[in-house]
């Protein structure tokens, strides 16, 4: 299992990296400025950067608990994306509606948005984070 270290730099690699990316694509796909989409960025990604540490932790002692280990299947990879950001929908989505004035069913539909690109991107960044900093415990094993 991962050391709490390990999961800190992950969660702000992440989330920086996440954040670098999702500003400018988000200020242009719902023509809101980009201190707006910024703003609303941040304040979630310190958030999820919380959600991110407690959310991995919990996952991987519930693998260990059902499996014996932490290595992840890509089947198990998709689901742990799409669990990670369901989760966050329902945290972040009071937040954004407020922040930009914009009506619950808005921020929804931002917020999906937001949350699709993070399911492939979450897929994409945890699966290059597995192979650059890779557990001793997955050493000849493949998935």
């Amino acid at each position: 299992m991962r050391s709490t270290r390990d999961r800190i730099r992950h969660a702000i690699g992440f989330e920086l990296i996440g954040l670098l990316i999702i500003i400018p694509l988000g200020s242009l796909a719902f023509h809101i400025p980009a201190s707006d989409i910024g703003i609303v960025g941040i304040v979630s990604a310190t958030i999820a950067t919380i959600w991110n540490y407690l959310y991995n932790l919990g996952f991987d002692r519930l693998m260990r608990w059902k499996t014996g280990g932490t290595l992840k299947t890509p089947i198990v990879r998709v689901l742990h994306a799409i669990l990670f950001e369901a989760g966050l929908l329902v945290i972040l989505l009071p937040f954004m509606a407020w922040k930009l004035g914009i009506s619950l069913t808005e921020a929804l539909v931002m917020d999906i948005a937001f949350a699709l690109f993070y399911v492939v991107y979450a897929f994409v960044f945890n699966w290059a984070y597995d192979r650059l900093f890779p557990l001793p415990e997955w050493q000849n094993r493949t998935a």
